[in-house]
């Protein structure tokens, strides 16, 4: 297999995280290294930086100042002989540093939202299809163990019939980069930048939704996605306005006809099934989803392959179902897709 080199631009939180799951798939064997980080500001060129985000960022260096390069110019990292580039910049770069990386030939790791709104998602997902490379959405929860499993049940129908499902989200809102996070115009809100998780998800699992209604705004939202041939109940929560104490919850409850799969990110047993024989915890991987997402794209592209798991095509969909939500819950009705 080709062996992939890659860069990332950006170095927050979310950089540091792609940083660490290059690293990890290396180690794990898989074919690739990285070689480049990038960020305007040089302070976070600094790999033992420390960094805020809604999940612990890992321990020790993020990356090894001997074996890769950094630079504040996105041109010398398009320069250079890289294969794959991860972008995780603030959402309202994204789909002009993506095009730029694509006319240089490199392929595309693109941090969730990949736009707040759906028009600038399939722009970017035009520009694509005539690209010689491959760009994915960094949906991670695609790909996190536990709510892979999720899909599977429902796929496979081992639990029998999905009868209901909730997810929930909701943290205090990110302390870092405020200014960007708390403009709602440039970031969405947590509407769009974290329960797009959930949102993409459901979207992925269960199929595009008849309609949505939704209730709350864009730092709290509750959905109710309408499935007339599907499931009956199936909702999901986000939002950014828990106290700052309060911790953050990334939580879903399926009820299937023989059981109850119940997952908690902060329990010491992440996903439990409840089933008349009592509960069954089920062990789950060590990775994340964004070690898996970052594996799926890597194996492709050293394997000569194009079957994303995630495509922008998808994720224009899904941000269009999101806008539906925001015009639900502003206008307080039920919103057909």
């Amino acid at each position: 297999m080709t062996s992939v080199s890659t860069a990332i631009i950006g170095m927050g939180f979310m950089g540091r995280t792609h940083a660490r799951s290059y690293h990890a798939a290396a180690a794990a064997g898989y074919p690739c290294s990285l070689r480049w980080v990038c960020d305007p500001d040089a302070s976070r060129l600094d790999p033992t930086a420390p960094v805020a985000g809604n999940l612990g960022s890992g321990e020790g260096p993020a990356w090894d100042v001997n074996s890769v390069r950094a630079t504040t110019s996105v041109d010398e990292v398009l320069s250079s002989d890289i294969d794959l580039v991860s972008i995780c910049t603030h959402t309202d770069s994204h789909v002009g540093l993506a095009l730029r990386v694509l006319a240089a030939g490199k392929h595309v790791l693109l941090e969730k939202p990949v736009a707040v709104n759906a028009a600038e998602v399939r722009r970017l997902a035009d520009a694509a299809r005539d690209a010689g490379t491959l760009i994915m959405p960094a949906m991670c929860m695609r790909f996190w163990p536990g709510w892979d499993w999720l899909r599977d049940r429902v796929r496979d129908g081992s639990l029998g019939t999905l009868r209901s499902a909730t997810f929930q989200r909701l943290g205090s809102g990110p302390s870092w980069a405020a200014e960007f996070y708390q403009n709602t115009a440039r970031s969405g809100g947590a509407l769009i930048d974290l329960h797009i998780h959930d949102a993409d998800f459901i979207h992925w699992c269960f199929g595009p939704p008849a309609a949505v209604s939704s209730t709350g705004g864009p730092m709290h939202v509750s959905t109710h996605y309408h499935y007339p041939d599907g499931p009956s109940h199936i909702t999901a929560e986000g939002a950014w306005d828990l106290a700052p104490g309060a911790g953050f919850r990334m939580k879903y409850l399926a009820n299937f006809e023989r059981g109850s799969a119940e997952f908690d990110i902060a329990s010491k047993t992440p996903l439990v099934l409840h089933t008349n024989e009592g509960p069954q915890p089920i062990e789950l991987s060590t990775s994340t989803g964004y070690d898996g997402q970052v594996r799926h794209l890597v194996s492709l592209i050293a394997e000569g392959r194009r079957d994303l798991i995630a495509t922008l095509d998808q994720a224009a969909a899904v941000a269009a179902m999101l806008e539906a939500e925001a015009t639900s819950a502003r206008e307080h009705r039920i919103v057909n897709l």
